[in-house]
């Protein structure tokens, strides 16, 4: 029997909304980003192609599996990264003591084996791998690459940088990241997650994200930015992006993320880049903390949950700190402008705002 629609409650109403927004503009995004990604995949795996026959340490690990590149993250909509996971690193201790937030180094275990290393032009006098010098060897090769690329009329490199980000068409860059896998360990600077009063996650899944462990990537460590250390050149980036994915499975956590990511887009593309996509993803971990029944993860909740995480989001723009869900010593906002997250809070409040008072809002935006 079909309800007369003045018979529906505010709930069903606002699931009816974001249905449909789902079902139109997220699913719209989607379409136009994989088209993109088939598209700036084929022109990067013929560049890492050609990388490969000049070197063949940095073999190339972006494939295909089942219709999902491993190692690429969707940063923004024109904006993309491609993690290339380099062999083993082998006889080198991963050293995560906090001295440099959010990053850690590679040291030689012992300085006799300096020689057994694949790497062993990039170690330095003190026994680190450096994390610049192998990006800076990569550049140069990709750079190469990119001249006898059978796609160098739409591909440049993008020059002001020590990261390797290629062009193209004008209209995307792709940053390619060289990064090691390490798996089965856990960086000590994370070793205060899972909180121990939160239901959230379960026992198990923390076990599974544990033993997924973390990545090791080579680029500009925006908490190094501006000291003159030492270590700044030689520090990896620690990133679980793997681990944040498998803890969004279940629940609309993942239909949460693809409407923030939408309304992202849409609306909060402001200058300076305050919020990315990834401070989505962050306060979304931070919302399945607060939430941690699966109840509160059914579509029914979807209303509240945006609602709560905009909120938060509002509180961190006004705080002007967004602490990293793994590394809260890293602050996500680093860097960026006061005046930029000012605005930013005022735009995020319009928003949610239009969304807690009015039950048709999803049809506007």
């Amino acid at each position: 029997m079909l309800v007369p629609s003045d018979m529906i409650g505010p709930t069903s109403k606002l699931m009816f909304q974001v249905n449909k927004f789902y079902g139109d503009r997220v699913h719209h995004r989607k379409y136009n980003i994989a088209k993109v990604i088939r598209e700036i995949c084929k022109v990067v795996q013929d560049v890492l192609k050609e990388v490969e026959i000049q070197e063949p340490r940095f073999i190339s690990s972006l494939t295909e599996i089942n219709g999902r590149y491993e190692g690429f993250d969707v940063l923004a909509p024109n904006e993309f990264e491609v993690i290339l996971f380099l062999n083993q690193m082998g006889v080198f201790n991963f050293v995560d003591d906090g001295s440099l937030p959010g990053c850690a180094v590679l040291k030689l275990s012992d300085g006799r084996k300096r020689s057994m290393s694949l790497w062993v032009e990039f170690i330095t006098a003190s026994g680190y791998l450096s994390a610049r010098k192998i990006r800076s060897r990569f550049q140069t090769l990709v750079a190469q690459a990119c001249d006898k690329s059978a796609y160098r009329d739409i591909l440049k490199m993008v020059s002001d940088t020590s990261e390797v980000k290629l062009r193209i068409r004008e209209r995307y860059v792709v940053q390619i990241t060289p990064a090691f896998k390490c798996s089965g360990v856990w960086p000590r600077s994370a070793a205060h997650w899972p909180l121990p009063h939160i239901p959230w996650p379960h026992p198990n899944l923390v076990a599974e994200v544990k033993t997924e462990g973390f990545d090791l990537l080579s680029k500009e460590c925006l908490s190094l930015q501006g000291k003159q250390s030492a270590m700044e050149g030689d520090a990896w980036v620690i990133s679980f992006l793997e681990a944040e994915n498998r803890l969004l499975i279940g629940g609309c956590r993942r239909k949460c993320l693809s409407i923030l990511k939408t309304l992202r887009d849409n609306h909060l593309d402001l200058p300076g880049n305050p919020i990315t996509s990834y401070i989505m993803k962050t306060l979304l971990l931070y919302e399945c903390e607060k939430h941690p029944r699966e109840l509160e993860w059914d579509e029914s909740a979807i209303g509240d949950r945006l609602t709560g995480i905009l909120l938060q989001l509002i509180s961190c723009l006004q705080c002007k700190r967004c602490p990293h869900y793994f590394l809260p010593n890293l602050d996500l906002f680093r860097g960026k402008s006061p005046s930029a997250m000012e605005n930013a809070s005022k735009q995020v409040w319009r928003l949610s705002r239009e969304l807690m008072t009015n039950t048709r809002a999803f049809e506007k935006l």
